[in-house]
């Protein structure tokens, strides 16, 4: 009699996810910001012992113009073991690809043939409108009890308040809107969890009108983007608190919550301080029966010529790090932060999270450096590090160079190219891997966006367990 067992790939806690095997494939999501051709799924081999090692295995085209894919997750991953869950026997095998500009949601099956995933459904935007009131997708996490889809607006022509939509984990219909009571949250971003007490937390970004066509300066200077992270009651999604970072603090995007399911912090990347173009991390925590936070990493802008800067930022002589990603290891010990401004990835030892320590640093792109890859030194490179994932084991990390179509076009506009790049992460080593740099043509003239791996990664799953 066979065994009805759970997805191997779903860990009951971030030891056991670091100890499982390697990914051996990487998925990216890629468009065309001038929507002549469709997005796709990008299939890229990592496994170091392939004679393949490095390149572009396999292709999935979607079948319109637009979309402009964003950050995509899972369908089903270690959340599942969760007591109480009501799916523990759901598989690990679809991908759930929002397009940010179409508000669709492509569903992509990669199990009969993972290197040529297969779309298998498509949530319409008047599906979205309908049943949740939203538009916009942008973020997709998955949960014990279904999948939280995030989104920047409203639906028929309003531009807010965004919000979480929750999708079915098995038919993937739009089951509604996850807020009973919103309570002041407006803008929307980001949204993860404190899944063993019931919290869950979100950022914020913009309304649709406030980040389609790039950033607004009068919008930024008069300090009207998002500054705030809110704090919900998961079970009874309720608001409960808002957290202002103050209103300097401009655009609150990633959401890094602690892996282990018994530590009530995580971090929160915050673009820029329009007072001095710096960036920074917040580390959100307990305060007695409240939350709080508390900025405990700055990255300084750097000055620059203004002839060699965009229009965007060349009254300021300088460039801002312009921190769009971060993503904290399984184990809870590394912190990276892509500054895609200046072309450096940061690493930081955050053991102590309430003060990180530098533990490494590297440059590619930039706005004004355009530092190469170390196996193309002739090659100046446009972007820099964007969105960032880190294997389970945290050994490995990817990083991919476009950050979205509009304000690729504002801080490079000669081009932001395409290329994704693979850093090798030990206690005593932070370097490239330069046998992995896929670049230009190897992504048929797409940008790459956001990475997911086989089997999961440091920032697609939840744990019940530590």
């Amino acid at each position: 009699m066979a065994l009805w067992k759970p997805d191997p790939t779903f860990y009951a806690s971030p030891r056991d996810a670091a100890s499982a095997p390697p990914e051996k494939l990487a998925y990216v999501a890629a468009f065309d910001r001038a929507a002549e051709k469709p997005d796709a799924i990008a299939v890229l081999d990592v496994d170091p012992d392939s004679g393949s090692y490095g390149t572009v295995v396999g292709w999935t085209d979607l079948p319109y113009l637009g979309d402009e894919l964003h950050h995509f997750g899972w369908n089903a991953c270690s959340s599942a073991l969760c007591p109480g869950s009501p799916h523990p026997h759901v598989e690990r095998r679809y991908l759930i690809v929002p397009g940010l500009r179409s508000s669709r949601v492509y569903v992509i099956d990669t199990k009969d043939d993972p290197t040529a995933p297969k779309i298998v459904k498509v949530v319409e935007p008047d599906e979205l409108a309908k049943r949740a009131g939203y538009s916009r997708p942008h973020t997709v996490h998955c949960g014990p009890e279904g999948l939280y889809l995030t989104a920047l607006g409203g639906a028929n022509g309003e531009d807010g308040p965004g919000g979480i939509a929750l999708l079915d984990h098995t038919s993937f219909d739009v089951l509604g809107r996850w807020e009973v009571e919103r309570g002041p949250q407006y803008l929307a971003y980001d949204a993860w969890w404190h899944i063993a007490h019931d919290v869950l937390v979100t950022s914020e970004w913009g309304t649709p009108s406030m980040v389609e066509d790039g950033v607004v300066g009068e919008l930024l200077l008069g300090r009207e983007y998002g500054h705030a992270l809110n704090f919900f009651d998961l079970r009874k999604r309720k608001h409960i608190q808002t957290v202002d970072l103050g209103d300097e603090h401009q655009m609150v995007l990633e959401l890094r919550p602690a892996h282990d399911p018994t530590k009530l912090y995580g971090f929160a990347g915050v673009v820029v301080n329009v007072e001095d173009l710096s960036a920074s991390v917040w580390l959100w925590h307990r305060d007695g029966d409240s939350w709080a936070a508390r900025k405990v990493i700055t990255v300084p802008a750097e000055p620059a010529d203004a002839a060699s800067l965009p229009p965007v930022i060349a009254p300021f002589g300088a460039v801002p790090p312009l921190i769009t990603d971060i993503d904290l290891s399984v184990d809870d010990k590394w912190l990276y932060v892509s500054c895609w401004g200046t072309g450096e990835l940061k690493r930081y030892d955050v053991s102590d999270p309430f003060n990180p320590v530098e533990a490494g640093s590297v440059r590619i792109g930039g706005i004004v450096h355009r530092t190469p890859h170390p196996a193309a030194p002739d090659l100046p490179l446009a972007g820099g590090p964007q969105m960032v994932e880190v294997s389970r084991d945290g050994e490995r990390v990817y990083v991919t160079n476009s950050l979205y179509g509009s304000w690729d076009d504002q801080f490079f506009p000669d081009g932001v190219g395409a290329w994704m790049a693979k850093l090798d992460s030990t206690p005593d080593k932070f370097t490239f891997d330069e046998r992995f740099f896929p670049h230009g043509d190897a992504f048929r003239g797409l940008r790459p966006h956001q990475t997911r791996l086989q089997g999961g990664d440091a920032s697609s799953d939840s744990y019940c367990y530590p």
